[in-house]
Protein backbone atom coordinates (compact mmCIF):
# COMPACT_ATOMS: atom_id res chain seq x y z
CA UNK A 1 0.00 0.00 0.00
CA UNK A 2 1.31 3.70 -1.12
CA UNK A 3 2.48 6.26 1.63
CA UNK A 4 0.21 8.77 2.71
CA UNK A 5 0.85 12.55 2.75
CA UNK A 6 -1.24 15.31 4.69
CA UNK A 7 -1.08 18.16 5.63
CA UNK A 8 -2.65 20.16 8.80
CA UNK A 9 -1.70 22.67 10.89
CA UNK A 10 -2.49 22.82 14.91
CA UNK A 11 -1.21 26.13 16.74
CA UNK A 12 -2.89 28.36 19.36
CA UNK A 13 -5.11 30.33 16.66
CA UNK A 14 -6.96 27.22 15.14
CA UNK A 15 -6.53 24.44 17.76
CA UNK A 16 -5.57 21.12 17.40
CA UNK A 17 -8.94 19.52 15.37
CA UNK A 18 -7.72 19.10 12.30
CA UNK A 19 -4.26 17.42 12.73
CA UNK A 20 -6.15 15.45 15.32
CA UNK A 21 -8.61 14.14 12.92
CA UNK A 22 -5.80 13.66 10.31
CA UNK A 23 -4.36 11.21 12.96
CA UNK A 24 -7.84 9.34 13.22
CA UNK A 25 -7.45 8.66 8.98
CA UNK A 26 -3.20 8.28 9.34
CA UNK A 27 -4.11 5.09 12.22
CA UNK A 28 -6.59 3.49 9.78
CA UNK A 29 -4.39 4.06 6.96
CA UNK A 30 -1.59 2.05 9.13
CA UNK A 31 -4.07 -0.30 9.85
CA UNK A 32 -3.31 -1.65 6.33
CA UNK A 33 -0.05 -1.41 6.40
CA UNK A 34 0.64 1.95 4.95
CA UNK A 35 2.87 4.60 5.82
CA UNK A 36 1.53 8.22 7.26
CA UNK A 37 3.81 11.68 7.02
CA UNK A 38 2.36 14.70 8.20
CA UNK A 39 3.70 17.91 7.22
CA UNK A 40 3.01 20.72 9.21
CA UNK A 41 4.51 23.48 10.99
CA UNK A 42 4.32 24.90 14.75
CA UNK A 43 3.53 22.04 16.51
CA UNK A 44 3.90 22.28 20.31
CA UNK A 45 6.28 19.96 21.59
CA UNK A 46 3.56 17.45 23.25
CA UNK A 47 1.68 17.16 20.36
CA UNK A 48 4.73 16.12 18.26
CA UNK A 49 5.54 13.59 20.51
CA UNK A 50 1.57 12.28 20.65
CA UNK A 51 1.65 12.11 16.83
CA UNK A 52 5.54 10.74 16.81
CA UNK A 53 4.18 7.99 19.59
CA UNK A 54 1.49 6.80 16.93
CA UNK A 55 4.00 6.14 14.05
CA UNK A 56 3.93 9.22 12.02
CA UNK A 57 6.82 10.65 10.42
CA UNK A 58 6.75 14.25 10.87
CA UNK A 59 7.86 17.35 8.21
CA UNK A 60 8.13 20.62 9.18
CA UNK A 61 7.00 23.00 6.26
CA UNK A 62 9.57 25.18 7.09
CA UNK A 63 9.89 29.09 5.90
CA UNK A 64 6.79 29.05 3.21
CA UNK A 65 5.91 32.77 2.50
CA UNK A 66 2.54 32.11 0.32
CA UNK A 67 0.21 29.41 -0.45
CA UNK A 68 2.26 28.35 -3.94
CA UNK A 69 5.12 27.45 -1.59
CA UNK A 70 3.06 26.01 0.21
CA UNK A 71 1.72 23.45 -2.03
CA UNK A 72 4.76 23.40 -3.98
CA UNK A 73 6.87 22.27 -0.55
CA UNK A 74 4.16 19.68 -0.26
CA UNK A 75 3.94 18.04 -3.90
CA UNK A 76 8.06 17.54 -3.23
CA UNK A 77 7.21 16.10 0.18
CA UNK A 78 4.54 13.41 -1.67
CA UNK A 79 7.44 13.13 -4.36
CA UNK A 80 9.65 12.35 -1.89
CA UNK A 81 8.01 9.34 -0.22
CA UNK A 82 5.99 8.19 -3.69
CA UNK A 83 2.76 8.82 -1.89
CA UNK A 84 0.26 8.49 -4.21
CA UNK A 85 -2.59 9.85 -1.78
CA UNK A 86 -2.22 13.42 -0.30
CA UNK A 87 -4.70 14.79 2.40
CA UNK A 88 -5.37 18.28 3.47
CA UNK A 89 -7.38 19.76 6.14
CA UNK A 90 -7.79 23.47 6.45
CA UNK A 91 -9.59 26.49 5.53
CA UNK A 92 -6.92 28.33 3.63
CA UNK A 93 -6.75 25.38 1.23
CA UNK A 94 -8.37 27.20 -1.58
CA UNK A 95 -9.38 26.15 -4.94
CA UNK A 96 -5.87 27.28 -6.85
CA UNK A 97 -4.05 24.67 -3.99
CA UNK A 98 -6.23 22.20 -4.74
CA UNK A 99 -5.60 22.81 -8.52
CA UNK A 100 -2.32 22.88 -8.23
CA UNK A 101 -1.95 19.69 -6.21
CA UNK A 102 -3.66 18.21 -9.23
CA UNK A 103 -2.30 19.43 -12.10
CA UNK A 104 1.27 17.61 -10.38
CA UNK A 105 -0.48 14.41 -10.77
CA UNK A 106 -1.50 13.61 -7.37
CA UNK A 107 -4.72 11.82 -5.45
CA UNK A 108 -6.29 14.42 -3.26
CA UNK A 109 -8.30 14.15 -0.48
CA UNK A 110 -9.56 17.37 1.37
CA UNK A 111 -11.56 17.67 4.36
CA UNK A 112 -14.24 20.21 4.76
CA UNK A 113 -16.51 21.17 7.26
CA UNK A 114 -18.95 23.97 5.41
CA UNK A 115 -18.77 24.12 1.30
CA UNK A 116 -16.73 27.72 1.41
CA UNK A 117 -14.29 27.09 -1.00
CA UNK A 118 -14.91 28.82 -4.25
CA UNK A 119 -14.38 25.24 -6.27
CA UNK A 120 -13.70 22.19 -5.33
CA UNK A 121 -10.72 19.77 -7.72
CA UNK A 122 -9.96 17.06 -5.04
CA UNK A 123 -10.59 13.70 -6.09
CA UNK A 124 -12.49 12.97 -3.10
CA UNK A 125 -13.91 15.86 -0.41
CA UNK A 126 -15.09 14.39 2.84
CA UNK A 127 -17.51 16.31 5.34
CA UNK A 128 -18.28 14.33 8.27
CA UNK A 129 -20.60 16.79 9.88
CA UNK A 130 -24.94 16.30 10.15
CA UNK A 131 -25.56 19.49 7.93
CA UNK A 132 -23.12 17.78 4.94
CA UNK A 133 -25.24 17.64 1.43
CA UNK A 134 -24.15 17.78 -2.11
CA UNK A 135 -25.78 21.24 -2.44
CA UNK A 136 -22.60 22.55 -1.01
CA UNK A 137 -20.27 21.26 -3.08
CA UNK A 138 -22.10 21.89 -6.55
CA UNK A 139 -18.59 24.12 -7.55
CA UNK A 140 -16.83 21.11 -8.49
CA UNK A 141 -15.11 18.65 -10.84
CA UNK A 142 -17.20 15.99 -12.28
CA UNK A 143 -14.95 13.29 -11.13
CA UNK A 144 -15.16 14.33 -8.09
CA UNK A 145 -16.32 12.74 -5.19
CA UNK A 146 -18.49 12.98 -1.69
CA UNK A 147 -18.02 11.38 0.84
CA UNK A 148 -20.82 12.97 3.31
CA UNK A 149 -22.18 12.71 6.93
CA UNK A 150 -21.14 11.22 10.17
CA UNK A 151 -20.95 7.59 8.74
CA UNK A 152 -17.60 8.96 8.03
CA UNK A 153 -17.08 10.51 11.11
CA UNK A 154 -13.21 10.14 12.13
CA UNK A 155 -12.54 8.59 15.41
CA UNK A 156 -8.76 7.52 16.32
CA UNK A 157 -8.33 3.94 17.37
CA UNK A 158 -8.47 4.18 21.64
CA UNK A 159 -11.89 5.18 20.75
CA UNK A 160 -12.87 1.63 19.20
CA UNK A 161 -11.84 0.21 22.16
CA UNK A 162 -15.08 1.68 23.54
CA UNK A 163 -17.35 -0.26 20.90
CA UNK A 164 -20.52 -1.75 22.65
CA UNK A 165 -19.88 -0.29 26.01
CA UNK A 166 -23.10 0.80 27.42
CA UNK A 167 -23.40 4.28 29.07
CA UNK A 168 -25.19 4.58 33.17
CA UNK A 169 -26.72 7.29 33.39
CA UNK A 170 -27.63 8.34 37.16
CA UNK A 171 -30.81 10.36 38.24
CA UNK A 172 -28.59 13.19 39.29
CA UNK A 173 -25.39 14.13 36.81
CA UNK A 174 -22.19 15.13 38.96
CA UNK A 175 -19.63 14.45 37.14
CA UNK A 176 -18.63 17.02 34.60
CA UNK A 177 -15.85 16.73 31.35
CA UNK A 178 -14.96 20.28 30.06
CA UNK A 179 -13.44 20.12 26.88
CA UNK A 180 -13.35 23.05 24.48
CA UNK A 181 -10.06 22.09 21.99
CA UNK A 182 -6.59 22.42 22.26
CA UNK A 183 -5.87 26.22 22.15
CA UNK A 184 -9.25 28.03 22.95
CA UNK A 185 -7.42 31.96 22.37
CA UNK A 186 -10.50 33.26 24.22
CA UNK A 187 -10.11 31.39 27.24
CA UNK A 188 -13.60 29.91 27.21
CA UNK A 189 -12.78 27.23 29.97
CA UNK A 190 -12.41 30.38 32.62
CA UNK A 191 -15.99 31.21 31.92
CA UNK A 192 -16.95 27.61 31.81
CA UNK A 193 -15.44 27.01 35.46
CA UNK A 194 -17.21 29.92 36.75
CA UNK A 195 -20.20 28.82 35.34
CA UNK A 196 -19.88 25.65 37.42
CA UNK A 197 -19.18 27.39 40.44
CA UNK A 198 -23.01 28.82 40.14
CA UNK A 199 -24.51 25.36 39.76
CA UNK A 200 -26.37 24.39 43.09
CA UNK A 201 -25.68 20.26 43.25
CA UNK A 202 -23.77 18.71 46.13
CA UNK A 203 -21.19 16.25 45.02
CA UNK A 204 -20.15 17.50 41.98
CA UNK A 205 -17.09 16.89 40.29
CA UNK A 206 -15.40 18.36 36.59
CA UNK A 207 -12.07 17.05 35.08
CA UNK A 208 -11.55 20.50 32.70
CA UNK A 209 -8.83 19.21 29.84
CA UNK A 210 -6.34 21.65 27.78
CA UNK A 211 -4.48 21.50 25.16
CA UNK A 212 -1.04 21.50 24.66
CA UNK A 213 -1.91 25.12 23.04
CA UNK A 214 -4.01 26.36 25.76
CA UNK A 215 -2.02 29.45 26.82
CA UNK A 216 -3.97 30.16 29.93
CA UNK A 217 -3.28 26.99 32.05
CA UNK A 218 -1.82 28.20 34.95
CA UNK A 219 -4.58 30.59 35.51
CA UNK A 220 -7.33 27.88 35.01
CA UNK A 221 -5.21 25.61 37.72
CA UNK A 222 -5.29 28.43 40.24
CA UNK A 223 -9.26 28.91 39.45
CA UNK A 224 -9.76 25.21 39.71
CA UNK A 225 -7.45 25.05 43.19
CA UNK A 226 -9.79 27.50 44.27
CA UNK A 227 -12.95 25.99 43.19
CA UNK A 228 -16.05 25.29 45.51
CA UNK A 229 -16.85 22.59 43.30
CA UNK A 230 -13.85 19.44 42.83
CA UNK A 231 -12.03 19.93 39.97
CA UNK A 232 -9.09 19.59 37.95
CA UNK A 233 -7.09 20.48 35.23
CA UNK A 234 -5.57 17.80 32.82
CA UNK A 235 -3.49 19.16 29.74
CA UNK A 236 -2.37 16.91 27.11
CA UNK A 237 -4.63 13.92 27.79
CA UNK A 238 -4.13 10.65 26.02
CA UNK A 239 -6.83 8.77 27.20
CA UNK A 240 -10.16 11.24 26.07
CA UNK A 241 -12.47 7.94 25.81
CA UNK A 242 -11.41 7.20 29.56
CA UNK A 243 -12.37 10.80 30.29
CA UNK A 244 -15.56 11.03 28.82
CA UNK A 245 -16.79 7.35 30.06
CA UNK A 246 -16.16 8.54 33.62
CA UNK A 247 -18.43 11.76 32.79
CA UNK A 248 -22.02 11.92 32.91
CA UNK A 249 -22.17 15.35 31.10
CA UNK A 250 -20.21 17.18 28.84
CA UNK A 251 -19.46 20.91 28.27
CA UNK A 252 -17.41 21.06 24.66
CA UNK A 253 -17.08 22.79 21.65
CA UNK A 254 -18.75 22.65 18.57
CA UNK A 255 -15.64 20.78 16.76
CA UNK A 256 -14.68 17.38 16.13
CA UNK A 257 -14.91 16.42 19.38
CA UNK A 258 -18.77 16.25 19.26
CA UNK A 259 -18.50 13.10 17.30
CA UNK A 260 -16.19 11.58 19.72
CA UNK A 261 -18.90 12.66 22.37
CA UNK A 262 -22.05 11.07 20.08
CA UNK A 263 -20.25 7.51 20.00
CA UNK A 264 -19.56 7.55 23.65
CA UNK A 265 -23.08 8.89 24.28
CA UNK A 266 -22.22 11.68 26.56
CA UNK A 267 -25.00 14.17 26.93
CA UNK A 268 -23.80 17.63 26.52
CA UNK A 269 -23.88 21.21 26.32
CA UNK A 270 -22.47 22.55 22.77
CA UNK A 271 -20.17 25.77 22.90
CA UNK A 272 -20.58 27.65 19.69
CA UNK A 273 -17.01 28.79 19.90
CA UNK A 274 -16.17 29.89 16.74
CA UNK A 275 -18.12 31.19 13.03
CA UNK A 276 -17.44 27.91 11.51
CA UNK A 277 -18.72 25.87 14.24
CA UNK A 278 -22.61 27.61 13.67
CA UNK A 279 -23.79 24.41 11.65
CA UNK A 280 -22.33 22.17 13.44
CA UNK A 281 -24.17 23.42 16.77
CA UNK A 282 -27.59 24.30 14.71
CA UNK A 283 -28.11 20.76 13.70
CA UNK A 284 -27.13 19.24 17.18
CA UNK A 285 -29.74 20.88 18.79
CA UNK A 286 -32.44 20.83 16.07
CA UNK A 287 -31.73 17.23 16.32
CA UNK A 288 -31.95 16.81 19.97
CA UNK A 289 -28.75 15.63 20.26
CA UNK A 290 -27.15 18.02 22.53
CA UNK A 291 -28.13 21.69 24.11
CA UNK A 292 -26.47 24.63 21.91
CA UNK A 293 -25.14 27.79 23.40
CA UNK A 294 -23.15 30.77 22.37
CA UNK A 295 -20.66 32.19 24.35
CA UNK A 296 -20.57 35.59 22.63
CA UNK A 297 -20.65 37.60 26.14
CA UNK A 298 -19.05 37.08 29.88
CA UNK A 299 -22.02 36.35 30.58
CA UNK A 300 -22.37 32.60 32.93
CA UNK A 301 -25.65 32.15 34.12
CA UNK A 302 -27.29 31.03 30.88
CA UNK A 303 -24.59 28.03 30.86
CA UNK A 304 -25.29 27.42 34.55
CA UNK A 305 -28.54 27.03 34.15
CA UNK A 306 -28.50 25.13 31.16
CA UNK A 307 -26.21 23.03 32.72
CA UNK A 308 -28.50 22.80 35.72
CA UNK A 309 -31.13 21.48 33.51
CA UNK A 310 -29.34 18.65 31.86
CA UNK A 311 -27.52 17.48 35.07
CA UNK A 312 -31.23 17.15 36.86
CA UNK A 313 -33.10 15.06 33.74
CA UNK A 314 -31.96 11.68 33.81
CA UNK A 315 -34.63 11.31 30.94
CA UNK A 316 -33.18 13.56 28.47
CA UNK A 317 -29.99 12.77 29.01
CA UNK A 318 -31.20 8.98 27.98
CA UNK A 319 -32.30 10.17 25.28
CA UNK A 320 -29.72 12.23 24.01
CA UNK A 321 -27.19 9.31 25.11
CA UNK A 322 -29.44 6.65 22.80
CA UNK A 323 -29.88 9.05 19.89
CA UNK A 324 -25.62 10.04 19.82
CA UNK A 325 -25.07 6.49 19.76
CA UNK A 326 -27.14 5.53 17.04
CA UNK A 327 -25.44 8.07 14.59
CA UNK A 328 -21.79 7.46 14.99
CA UNK A 329 -20.29 3.73 15.02
CA UNK A 330 -16.85 4.18 14.92
CA UNK A 331 -15.88 3.06 11.30
CA UNK A 332 -15.60 6.29 9.89
CA UNK A 333 -12.10 6.11 9.32
CA UNK A 334 -11.86 2.63 7.83
CA UNK A 335 -14.47 3.18 5.62
CA UNK A 336 -12.45 6.37 3.87
CA UNK A 337 -9.34 4.49 3.96
CA UNK A 338 -11.54 1.81 2.16
CA UNK A 339 -12.67 4.28 -0.32
CA UNK A 340 -8.73 5.51 -0.72
CA UNK A 341 -7.22 2.40 -1.33
CA UNK A 342 -10.31 1.36 -4.20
Amino acid sequence: MNSLVIRADANAQIGTGHVMRCLALAQAWQARSGKATLVSNELAPALKGRLQSEGLELVSLGAVSNLNDDAAFLIETARAYNAEWVIVDGYHFDANYQHVIKKAGLKLLALDDNGDCEHYYADFILNQNLHATAELYERREPYTKLLLGTRYALLRREFLEWQNWERHIPEIAKRVLVTLGGSDPQNVTLRVMRALNEIDIKGMESIVVIGANNPHAKELEAVAAASCVTMRVEKNATDMPALMAWADVAIAGAGSTVWELAFMGLPSIVLRLAENQKEIARELAARDLGISISVCNDRTSELANGMTSLCLDSVLRSNISHRQQRLVDGAGAARVTSRLEA
